[in-house]
């Protein structure tokens, strides 16, 4: 097996059960929480957010697209990065402390800024979570800042499982918590400041934890991590200006999130709001996660080795070839998702009617599900050549449509489907920036095989439409809406597998008798692991 194909193996499995850990906590978080509309689920599911908004702003985008790029340049110097990464620590553990003591300053202010339809009671209860939550900015920045070195470094295993041992940690908190306190506390009322302490304790102590654990596999790189606060001389102005571009994108991106934020809050209580969409993405993630992560993040890796070096010929072939092999198992998973949406449902909420309501929401951003996908390769060119200003361009065309899409939601969509507008139109956003950036990487680097993309794309998506309608088929058979499959967890479980398995196998057959050249290369990490047994 290449070198790309173990790593990919290792970030799918990695990625799979840090998935499905995290569906068992999302589940016991529901338990404790209530319904989909629960007015203290919204506030918890709030300030569990705002560490991930604020860290965003600050720090994901400019980690992932700088640091990595950076990093392997640096390591081919005579001290293999050491002196450059321990000041890229030194400076970034400052920044994330600061960050995190302003954010906890305004707690009130940042509830007030994404939920102002909130009552001054769950006001108060999402800011009393909001300060056990947001020391997490810091943390989650520790944990990217560990991750990408040792990704950059080619040590992939430890940031795809170290997310496992924190959703283990919150498992067994939220359970314990649900022992001493009970379940399903939907009411503002029913939290005392020891259960907002337990509860937003657990889900801070879980990323601290989920961080740390990093250091372990430290000694790997052979670099020694000591404070170093001479910053001259080494780049960072040159980062500055790449990852100015870069927060500015996620800043754009952000507001056009606040706005989401606003338009949703209005169905809390009434309808799927914040805690709803959150749970749906959850879901929607899980595809993404396994098969995107997994195969495109060693490609990250290479295509800026190649870019480093000036072979654009090997970087248009590894996007080409990273695109159309992540396609295929995409276009699968979002047909296996949407007919059975319900029952996938089922497994995270409490009873069929929320999962009846978490469907649509479900649905809307699957239909993004395939562009995010593609995006994710060609953005991350992008910051192979240190051109962060194209993402930038690409992502407030995105913003924009998501600000007006939600906008629109909130002018004609009834308050039980708010949530699932608002879904739909970040899906019509994500897919007209996929597009537009196609065509600006195009221009960057030359002609990257777009039609190749489509044919098998084509291909793809006639191979899926026969096996979507089996799996519809066998959901019908199932009972559909009213039967067995949505009326428990462990039963919705049951029920996504076996449609699943229905889509897959008619998706695979219909591939084979098309001759798909795809379809070897996807399938041959598997084989290997088979054959090992």
């Amino acid at each position: 097996m290449s070198g790309l194909g173990r790593a990919s193996v290792l970030l799918g499995a990695g990625t799979l059960v840090s998935r499905l850990t995290g569906l068992i906590r999302t589940i016991v978080l529901v338990a404790v929480l209530g319904t989909m509309s629960s007015r203290a689920g919204d506030a918890f599911a709030q300030a569990n957010q705002l560490p991930n908004n604020v860290y965003a702003i600050i720090s994901a985008g400019v980690l992932t697209a700088v640091i990595v790029p950076q990093i392997v340049r640096a390591s081919a110097r005579e001290d293999r990065g050491q002196r450059f990464i321990s000041a890229l620590f030194t400076a970034g553990i400052v920044v994330l402390l600061a960050v995190t003591a302003v954010a906890m300053l305004l707690a009130p202010v940042l509830i007030t800024l994404y939920a102002p339809a909130y009552s001054p009671e769950q006001h108060a209860l999402a800011t009393a979570f909001a300060y056990w939550c947001l020391p997490q900015i810091f943390f989650y920045g520790l944990y990217s800042l560990l991750g990408e070195t040792l990704n950059a470094r080619r040590i992939f295993g430890p940031f795809t499982w170290a997310p496992v041992l924190n959703n283990v940690i919150s498992i067994a908190g939220f359970l314990l918590l649900m022992l001493v306190i009970g379940g399903d506390r939907s009411a503002v009322s029913d939290w005392s400041g020891a259960s907002i302490a337990a509860l937003g304790g657990t889900a801070t102590f879980g990323i601290a934890v989920q961080a740390l654990i990093l250091l372990v596999s430290w000694r790997r790189t052979g670099l020694r991590l000591r404070p170093d606060f001479h910053w001259r001389g080494l780049g960072f102005r040159n980062m500055g200006r790449l990852a100015g571009w870069t927060a500015a994108m996620v800043i754009v991106g952000q507001v056009a999130g606040l706005i989401q934020s606003r338009v949703i809050s209005e169905a809390t209580g009434d309808g799927a709001s914040t805690l709803a969409t959150q749970t749906a993405w959850l879901i929607f993630m899980l595809p993404y996660s396994v098969i995107v992560l997994s195969i495109g993040t060693p490609y990250f890796t290479q295509i800026s080795e190649h870019a480093s070096a000036g072979r654009d010929d090997e970087v248009r072939a590894d996007v080409s070839r990273s695109i159309r092999i992540i396609s295929l198992l995409i276009v699968v998973a979002t047909a296996a998702l949407v007919v059975a949406s319900v029952p996938a449902s089922r497994i995270i909420v409490n009873n069929a009617a929320d999962a009846a309501g978490l469907a649509p929401v479900l649905i809307a951003y699957l239909v993004s599900l395939l562009p995010l996908s593609v995006l994710f390769v060609l953005q991350r060119t992008f910051y192979a050549y240190d051109d962060t200003r194209t993402p930038f361009v690409f992502t407030t065309v995105q913003a924009v449509l998501v600000i007006v899409t939600a906008l629109i939601a909130a002018w004609l969509a009834p308050t039980p489907l708010l949530a699932a507008a608002v879904a739909l139109g970040q899906s019509i956003a994500i897919t007209v920036q996929a597009v537009l950036a196609a065509v600006l990487l195009r221009r960057r680097i030359g002609s990257l095989g777009i039609r190749s993309w489509f044919v098998a794309i084509a291909r793809y998506t006639l191979a899926a439409l026969p096996a979507a309608a089996a799996g519809w088929g066998v959901y019908l058979l199932l009972g559909g809406d009213t039967g067995w499959t949505t009326s428990d967890k462990i039963y919705g479980a049951v029920g996504t597998a076996i449609i699943g398995a229905a889509t897959l196998v008619v998706y695979l057959g219909v591939l084979a008798a098309l001759r798909t050249p795809e379809l070897a290369p996807a399938l041959r990490p598997l084989r290997r692991i088979l054959s090992r047994r």
